[in-house]
């Protein structure tokens, strides 16, 4: 197992040499098709600067490698008729994996990050090996589903809470999951899937989402603020994750209060929100996503209760813009589907806090930023894997 990948050129890059550049120039057009879509070899040839003959026998490997294939025809209005190539998303498949504490969420994507199949089930699992299992079998459920026999299977990237720990294959400060940071649990996922996984901190992962597909985009400096079960933050900077020496890159829920002995993630994660909520008077079966509803109803008691949960993720919010000076954050997880009332009481207290005040927003993906996280990194790390074992076996 390996704790990240990144998308990029084919990892063996060697001294020069002629079978090199050759591997080079086919990465440099599958890459080129990848990000412009169907393209003619003569426009290839413009794009890239390559000339024509080295662009149609790069394509012919591509295409006899099965990574790249006919798109239909370009009848210019003058000269010949010209192919069009696209690459076959066909040569592989990945797998995304969301592990949380209320849900479990699994995809399968073909190599142009199309989902194919996915499942989204309840975390019943009682057990940190039932919570295995049942990861491994929603997953078997979407390979099925989406027809892909096992040896296409190229990666699974997993989402979990808490810092992976590459050097003893365990999962650290998972606390929401009990028994999580059992050694062999991954391994039991990774025996159970057939194919190799990547393990990822979910607050990375949906930051990751977020950028490449929501309302990160284009953002130098960009943090996720994972609310929910628990407080977790990814960082992106200049498109990547930073992970920090030992992974623990933004696991803000540890930082301390100032007079008092809880840390932040125990007054600003879904159970703070209920609490507060009972403390204003309000009784019956509460969750936070129930104070929510009831806020947005009108009830003074459910309101006092998201304005104090507002109160303490500007102080997050703070914290994390004195140390990196974001140009956005973004709020997402269970509670930031409450954004609606959130950002603005946050940006006020942040207002009273700090004179530094980047711009906030909910997130654009909700539920889904983890998981497409997760495809997102999946298909970084196969893609030049895909193209490496194909190629070499044309060659």
């Amino acid at each position: 197992m390996t704790l990240s990948g990144r998308e990029g050129a084919p990892a063996s890059v060697q001294p020069w040499n002629r079978q090199r550049l050759r591997s080079n120039n086919e990465w440099l057009l599958l890459e080129r098709l990848r990000t412009d879509g169907p393209v003619s070899r003569a426009q290839l040839a413009r794009d890239t600067g390559l000339s024509k003959p080295t662009v149609s026998a790069a394509l012919a490997v591509l295409e006899q490698a099965g990574l790249v294939r006919e798109a239909g025809l370009l009848a210019p209005e003058r000269g010949r008729v010209a192919v069009l190539y696209e690459p076959d998303p066909t040569a592989g498949h990945v797998l995304g994996v969301d592990i949380g504490r209320a849900r479990l969420r699994v995809a399968v994507a073909d190599l142009s990050g199309r989902i194919t199949a996915r499942r989204d089930v309840p975390n019943r699992g009682r057990s940190a090996n039932a919570v295995a299992d049942a990861v491994v079998a929603a997953a078997h459920e979407a390979i099925a589903e989406a027809g892909v026999v096992q040896r296409d299977l190229v990666h699974a990237a997993v989402g979990s809470p808490g810092v992976w720990d590459e050097s003893q294959q365990r999962v650290h400060y998972a606390t929401k999951l009990p028994g999580w940071g059992r050694r062999g649990l991954f391994e039991r996922i990774e025996a159970g899937l057939g194919t190799r996984i990547s393990v990822h901190n979910d607050a990375n992962l949906a930051a990751l989402g977020e950028y490449a597909g929501g309302a990160g985009a284009g953002s130098r400096v960009f943090v996720y603020l994972l609310a929910g079960s628990g407080l977790g933050m990814g960082v992106v900077v200049g498109g990547e994750v930073q992970t920090g020496a030992h992974g623990a890159a933004g696991e803000i829920g540890f930082l301390p209060l100032p007079g008092s002995r809880e840390n932040l993630e125990q007054v600003a994660a879904a159970d703070s929100v209920v609490r507060s909520a009972r403390e204003e008077g309000m009784t019956g079966p509460l969750t936070a996503k129930r104070v929510f509803a009831a806020a947005r109803a009108g009830d003074p008691r459910a309101g006092a209760a998201v304005l104090r949960e507002a109160e303490q993720l500007a102080y997050s919010v703070a914290v994390v813009a004195a140390v990196l000076d974001p140009d956005l954050v973004v709020l997402g997880g269970g509670l930031g589907n409450g954004a609606d009332l959130l950002l603005e009481p946050v940006e006020q207290a942040l207002h009273r806090l700090s004179p530094l005040r980047p711009r906030l927003a909910g997130s654009l993906l909700g539920d889904e930023a983890v998981l497409r996280g997760a495809l997102a990194t999946a298909l970084g790390i196969a893609r030049p894997e895909v193209f490496e074992s194909r190629t070499a076996a044309v060659g």
